[in-house]
């Protein structure tokens, strides 16, 4: 199975390359934007890379980027000055909406035929298997201290 997640992710990641493209990002990008599109509140850089299962030091190269390309913007945070909120701008909206949607018609062609009880059986198995990936990467962490 882990192999299959392998293959699968080099898949969905040059899938993601190749939509994104159009909109001149990559894979990448079009995650962070995601996760501050998606989020139900203002997050960090280490935040998204959190939520994203990147590590911080990519997502924050990332950030840079997207700042530099007028797709985000770093708004101060209250509870700690050193890491800002990210927040996209009118042109990330812009760009991740139109992202969205070409990847929504994308995914409804990859599923057909497929049946939804095995799909909603691998969304189970593969967020139970990150959230143990997780928790084990939390305690190594621990551990190192």
């Amino acid at each position: 199975m882990i192999l299959s997640a392998f293959r699968a992710n080099g898949l969905l990641l040059a899938a993601g390359d190749a939509l994104a493209a159009t909109e001149g990002l990559t894979s990448t990008r079009w995650q962070v934007l995601g996760a501050v599109s998606l989020a139900d509140r203002q997050l960090t850089v280490p935040q998204i890379a959190r939520r994203m299962g990147l590590t911080r030091q990519s997502v924050h190269a990332t950030v840079k980027r997207l700042v530099a390309d007028e797709l985000v913007e770093l708004l101060p945070n209250e509870d700690h000055r050193r890491s800002p909120h990210v927040r996209l701008t009118e042109a990330g909206r812009a760009r991740y909406a139109s992202i969205d949607r070409r990847q929504a018609a994308w995914v409804d062609e990859l599923a057909a035929g497929m049946r939804e009880s095995d799909l909603g059986v691998a969304a189970g198995v593969l967020g139970e298997l990150s959230r143990r990936l997780e928790s084990a990467n939390a305690r190594r962490e621990e551990e190192a201290r």
